[in-house]
């Protein structure tokens, strides 16, 4: 008899990738718990895989534990970690190029987005799981309750908490169409060295953070301000005025990637609301750009 683990590798793949990329933020991470999920199938002997009913929904448990877990170390992690932590950004394949990547297999949708990602890295571990669970893939709290380990009605409750601090963090954020145009404006902006159409551009209060994880040279706190952005953004283009900017979707929304030399050095992903920049977040650490580096890198 066939191998039911075969199937389920095929058909289940893409769907551990996802989930794994939102639950951790990482695509790098999201990658090793794939291995890790599939080792401990093949682990298991062919009697035991036999008893299995869905290999797919054993997987997918096994998957968000090992998330579960690698979320509490995470935490620790990052506060050894040098500067702010961003989610890394993902490209669209369609319009950066490249031969197949493990980012060809994440869906760019509303759960992905650099803004819902920032928030999902506000949440305890198990809200961040039964949300993303329940919410973003329809588990129901029967089979998120066995991932967590914790009832059911827990399990709820944490997903009223996340549901909660998502909807404290929605912006009114305009049309996709739109938000290119004022990503562009904005690209144009700072190539010109326009300090006063960038802080045009720029709410009041617009906050950017930036990721360099360390490895390269940043800001390491969040800049917070209009004006103090512009003069930094200024900055950058005195002191490397061989950048090229190109306007390119980041997980799903419009971004900027700044490439030297045909190298994508930095990242760019924006919040946008009443035609106004509120948030930056620009991802310079280069573990975090490998599937910008990886593509096919055509400059506008």
């Amino acid at each position: 008899m066939a191998d039911p683990g075969v199937h389920a590798i095929v058909s289940e793949q893409r769907q551990l990738l996802n989930l794994a990329y939102r639950l951790l933020g990482s695509l790098a991470d999201a990658e090793d718990v794939l291995q890790e999920t599939y080792a401990r199938w093949y682990a298991l002997s062919p009697d035991q895989r036999d008893t299995i009913e869905s290999p797919g929904a054993w997987l997918t448990r096994v998957a968000g534990r090992i998330c579960l877990d690698l979320l509490g170390s995470a935490r620790v992690r990052r506060e050894r970690y040098v500067g702010e932590w961003i989610p890394e950004p993902l490209p669209d394949r369609a319009e950066w190029g490249g031969g197949p990547d493990p980012a060809d297999r994440v869906t760019l949708d509303e759960s992905v987005t650099m803004a819902f990602l920032v928030v999902l890295e506000q949440m305890t571990p198990a809200e961040r799981v039964s949300f993303v669970l329940h919410d973003v893939y329809r588990f129901p709290f029967a089979e998120v309750a066995d991932i967590v380990g914790r009832s059911p009605a827990a399990c709820r409750q944490l997903a009223t908490s996340a549901r909660r601090r998502i909807r404290a963090s929605r912006r009114d954020e305009i049309p996709a169409a739109r938000q290119a145009d004022v990503v562009r404006d904005f690209k144009q902006a700072w190539e010109a060295q326009d300090i006063q159409a960038l802080i045009a551009l720029l709410d009041p209060a617009a906050v950017m953070v930036a990721d360099g994880g360390g490895q390269v040279g940043t800001v390491l706190k969040p800049v917070e301000g209009r004006e103090q952005i512009a003069r930094y953004l200024i900055g950058i283009g005195k002191i490397a005025p061989d950048l090229t900017i190109i306007a390119r979707t980041v997980n799903g929304r419009p971004g900027l990637v700044a490439t030297l030399r045909g190298v994508a050095v930095t990242v760019a992903a924006f919040e946008v609301e009443n035609d106004q920049i509120t948030r930056i977040w620009a991802v310079r650490n280069p573990e975090k750009l490998k599937p910008w580096r990886a593509a096919g890198q055509d400059q506008d």
